[in-house]
C-alpha cells in the first residue's frame, strides 16, 4: 500500500518536502526517481558528446592537415599551413560540442548563444592581447612572409621557424633555445628572412701595405673564389679597391652563396684568402700604438734662484727704511735762540 504523507502548510515547502521524503512519501519519491534518472541519463548523453567532440575535434584536424598535404602534392607541404589550419579546425569544433553539451544538459541554444556574445564582448576587451595574436597569426597566413623551417630574424633574434600556431610562433635559436615570440610582435616588427632567397652575398674586407701591387692581390681574391665549390656562378664573385686607408689599402671580396651554406662557405673563404695573400708575400699592416709617459714639471735652479730674491728685498725693506729715518728735531735752534738786529739797529751801524 502507498504511503502518503499531508502536506504541512506551516513550514516552508522545501522542509516539508524533505520531511515527506524522510518518512516515505510514494509520490514524492516517485517523481525524485523520475528527476534523478533523467539527470544520469542527461549527464551520460553529455559526456558522450564531450568524448566524441574531443574525438572528432582531433580527427578532424588531422584531416585537415592530410588534405592540405594532398593539395600540395606536386610542391612542398607547408607545414606552416598544416598547423595553422589544424588549430582552427580543432577549436571550432570544440566550441561547438560544448554548445551541445550545456543544451543537453538543460541550458537553451539561445541562452548560450546570449551568454557566448556577452562573455566574447567582455573576453575580447579583457584579452586584447589574446586577440589581437589571432589577427596577426592570420595576416602572417595570408601574407607568408617567413613558414617552418626558414631561417628568420625577428626583432632582433634568430631562429629557425618550428611552429606557428593562432597565438605564437615557436622559433629555435642557434643554441637550441626555444623562443617564443607572440605573433601580434612578429608582425608589428621587422622580419629578415635568410631563406627564402635563392643566394646570400658574402662580404670579405682585407687591407694590403701601400707597396702591393693592387691588381695581384685583386686577382687572388678571384682564384680563391673560384676554387671554392660552394660559391654560386651568378652572380659572379667581385673584387675591387674599395678604400684607401691611414695604414694601407682595402681590397673587398663579393661572393655569393646558398644560405644553407652561407656561414661555413664565408668563413672558409675568409681562412683561404688569409693564407693565400700571405703565401704570395703580401703584409698586412695593423695600426701601432706609442706609450707616452709624463712627469711633473721642474723649473732649472738658475731660474728658481731669482725667484726668492724679491722675497729677501722684501723682506729687508723695513729695516732699511727704519734705519733711514731721520732723527726727531730739537725744539728750538741756537740760531732762532739770538735776537735778529732791528731795521733801525742796522742804520745805526751804516
Amino acid at each position: 500500500m502507498a504511503l502518503s504523507i499531508p502536506i504541512d502548510a506551516t513550514v516552508p515547502p522545501v522542509i516539508d518536502q524533505a520531511r515527506r521524503l524522510l518518512f516515505g512519501d510514494s509520490e514524492l519519491v516517485r517523481h525524485a526517481a523520475d528527476a534523478a534518472g533523467g539527470l544520469a541519463v542527461n549527464l551520460a548523453l553529455a559526456g558522450v558528446i564531450l568524448a566524441a567532440t574531443l574525438w572528432a575535434a582531433n580527427w578532424l584536424s588531422q584531416l585537415t592537415a592530410r588534405a592540405i598535404a594532398r593539395a600540395h602534392r606536386r610542391n612542398p607541404v607547408d607545414t606552416t599551413l598544416q598547423s595553422f589550419a589544424a588549430s582552427l579546425v580543432r577549436y571550432f569544433v570544440f566550441v561547438v560540442g560544448m554548445v551541445g553539451v550545456l543544451q543537453q544538459l538543460g541550458v537553451k541554444a539561445t541562452s548560450v548563444i546570449a551568454v557566448l556574445g556577452a562573455a566574447s564582448l567582455a573576453i575580447g576587451l579583457a584579452l586584447q592581447g589574446a586577440l589581437a595574436n589571432v589577427a596577426a597569426g592570420v595576416m602572417l597566413l595570408i601574407l607568408r612572409p617567413y613558414r617552418v623551417g626558414d631561417r628568420v630574424e625577428i626583432n632582433g633574434r634568430q631562429g629557425t621557424v618550428k611552429g606557428l600556431d593562432l597565438f605564437a610562433t615557436r622559433l629555435s635559436d642557434p643554441d637550441n633555445l626555444n623562443i617564443f615570440v607572440p605573433n601580434a610582435k612578429a608582425f608589428g616588427e621587422i622580419i629578415v628572412n635568410q631563406t627564402s632567397p635563392a643566394g646570400r652575398r658574402a662580404e670579405i674586407d682585407l687591407t694590403i701595405d701601400y707597396e702591393d701591387d693592387v691588381d695581384r692581390a685583386l686577382k687572388v681574391l678571384l682564384e680563391c673564389a673560384a676554387a671554392d665549390p660552394r660559391v654560386l656562378a651568378k652572380p659572379e664573385p667581385w673584387a675591387k679597391l674599395t678604400a684607401l686607408k691611414d695604414n694601407g689599402v682595402t681590397v673587398t671580396l663579393r661572393a655569393w652563396f646558398s644560405p644553407s651554406d652561407y656561414w661555413d662557405a664565408r668563413y672558409d673563404l675568409l681562412k683561404a684568402v688569409k693564407q693565400r695573400l700571405e703565401a704570395e708575400g703580401f703584409s698586412f699592416p695593423y695600426p701601432h700604438q706609442v706609450a707616452v709617459q709624463s712627469r711633473a714639471f721642474q723649473p732649472p735652479a738658475s731660474i728658481a734662484e731669482p725667484a726668492a730674491k724679491p722675497a729677501a728685498k722684501r723682506e729687508s725693506r723695513p729695516r732699511a727704511r727704519a734705519a733711514a729715518k731721520p732723527a726727531a728735531k730739537p725744539a728750538l735752534s741756537r740760531r732762532s735762540a739770538s735776537p735778529r738786529p732791528t731795521r733801525a739797529g742796522s742804520s745805526q751801524g751804516r
